[in-house]
């Protein structure tokens, strides 16, 4: 007797075979989105980083693609007996999925950040700007071009319909996931060596994908004296570098223009003493202004450049955009300083504090001098920015920014300075060529991240997070200064430390 399959399992096997080869062929469109992870993160600069990279790209998002077919699709061709329904449902996920994939990638170009939970309240605060911004034409040119994907997704799906039988012929299934499998298994495999290595062209790939969780197995390494803990920790100090010796400083040229003719002055405290009463000036302030550089001469570095100290010896033979830009279009620049520094970056700008001509003037003063050389007459006619906080001897490094100028939001840092000030004489190009900071005029961002030593600094919602070169970290209160058991946002700490590296290309 010969026994046929039903009707219904025929159209199960089919709905099965087809699903796979839907699936197939999105995790390759899936693969060519996530290629724009791989573009906005540096380059290993390793044979071996390179080759973990290219395994940990087809097998994590393959993994990631197909999973998501088994979880939402697959059932689907068991419990619906309508394959239009299935096939329409199916196209309604994947460009779904896709689109979110699309955006994760366009989000971690720009940012750093994956979608996450712990990302969330930083991108709504971001996204809040740009989304006011939207009329109804962009609306509706969002909601059209989803409906061109989806629709692709629509054909997609029954052209395969279509065409499953001839597909099946070629029996590469095997072959296929047998690829992805082995990239998989063997980026995980290479990742706990790495791992316990500490081998940073593939420790710092670990947030490069999202929804990754690369495999780690230092305990159980230890447990079987494959691995010394203690020398693990030795090991992992020495991996932190803060030695930046090869950076792109502006990362692009920076072309605008300025009025010339303006009379801005920029008063920065060098001493920790008491700053003068300067309310009959009616100056604005901002409460938390941060000054984390540790030493004199990192002060007028980060000031000048507006950029953390991180980068002070990498910088000692460039001029920073804040003085040339001025000079080279024909405004006037002095530095006053009440003492010698010896900083090469002021030779040729310094001028006596009696200099009173219009243009721009940065002063680096004790508080004793401060009053002094902020005389009524200097007031009259010109902007005024003054800065204080500098205390090398106190990881308390909060201070005021006070200024007659409109400046918006209450968090700003040092490295904030120079693109002030630029914008305040009318250069309108993008601050991100030649700073860390951010114009107080128009600031884009809520938290501000710097380095003092061999610290890294993020300030964020009243918290400042210092993560230590061994990787340990602490949270405190930056009114109380008293230490919070919150746990550490690795998504915010992620996006800050790639936004303080931006000019190095190491990394």
């Amino acid at each position: 007797m010969i026994l046929a399959e039903s009707p219904r399992r025929q159209r199960v096997t089919k709905l099965v075979n087809w699903g796979h080869w839907f699936a197939l062929v999105n995790i390759a469109i899936a693969l060519i989105i996530a290629s724009i992870f791989i573009f906005s993160s540096p380059a290993p600069g390793t044979v071996l980083g390179t080759l973990y990279l290219f395994s940990n790209w087809f097998g994590h998002i393959g993994f990631m693609t197909f999973f998501g077919f088994v979880i939402f699709v697959l059932p689907l061709c068991y419990a619906v007996s309508n394959a239009k329904a299935i096939k329409a449902s199916a196209s309604i996920i994947a460009a779904v999925g896709l689109a979110l994939l699309a955006f994760d990638a366009l989000l971690f170009n720009k940012t750093g950040f994956h979608i996450s939970l712990n990302s969330a309240d930083l991108l709504r605060n971001e996204a809040q700007t740009q989304i006011s911004h939207f009329g109804f034409q962009q609306w509706g040119f969002l909601l059209l071009l989803f409906i061109v994907w989806l629709g692709f997704q629509l054909i997609l799906a029954n052209a395969i319909w279509k065409r499953v039988e001839r597909f099946q012929q070629h029996k590469i299934g095997a072959p296929v996931t047998s690829f992805f499998v082995v990239c998989f298994v063997a980026s995980h495999a290479v990742h706990v060596w790495a791992d316990a290595q500490l081998y940073q062209p593939i420790i710092k790939q670990d947030n490069m994908f999202p929804l990754s969780y690369p495999a780690t197995a230092k305990t159980t390494m230890s447990r079987y004296g494959l691995l010394d803990l203690v020398r693990y920790e030795e090991r992992k100090q020495l991996q932190f570098d803060q030695d930046i010796h090869h950076i792109t400083y502006p990362t692009e040229p920076v072309y605008c223009s300025i009025d010339s003719k303006r009379n801005l002055v920029l008063v920065v405290q060098t001493d920790t003493r008491t700053l003068p009463d300067l309310s009959s000036f009616e100056l604005q302030e901002i409460n938390n202004y941060f000054t984390t550089a540790s030493t004199l001469d990192a002060l007028v570095m980060t000031t000048m450049f507006g950029v953390p100290e991180i980068y002070q010896d990498s910088l000692a033979h460039e001029r920073p955009v804040l003085l040339a830009l001025p000079v080279a279009l024909g405004m006037p620049v002095s530095i006053h300083v009440d003492e010698d520094l010896p900083t090469k970056m002021l030779d040729g700008y310094k001028q006596p504090l009696s200099n009173n001509h219009r243009g721009l003037h940065i002063a680096f003063l004790p508080a004793a001098k401060i009053t002094d050389y902020l005389t009524s007459d200097r007031f009259a006619d010109s902007d005024v920015i003054v800065a204080s906080g500098f205390d090398p001897e106190s990881d308390n490094s909060r201070g005021k920014l006070m200024t007659n100028l409109d400046v918006q939001g209450d968090l700003a840092s040092t490295e904030d300075l120079a693109p002030t000030i630029l914008n305040a004489l009318g250069c309108a190009a993008p601050t991100q060529f030649y700073s860390t900071g951010q114009n107080l005029l128009a600031p884009q961002k809520n938290w501000l991240v710097s380095t003092s030593g061999e610290r890294v600094i993020v300030i964020h919602q009243n918290q400042r997070i210092d993560v230590l070169s061994n990787g340990s970290y602490e949270i405190t209160d930056i009114h109380t200064n008293k230490r919070s058991n919150e746990p550490l946002n690795v998504d915010l700490l992620s996006r800050a430390i790639k936004h303080l590296t931006r000019f190095s290309t190491q990394n």
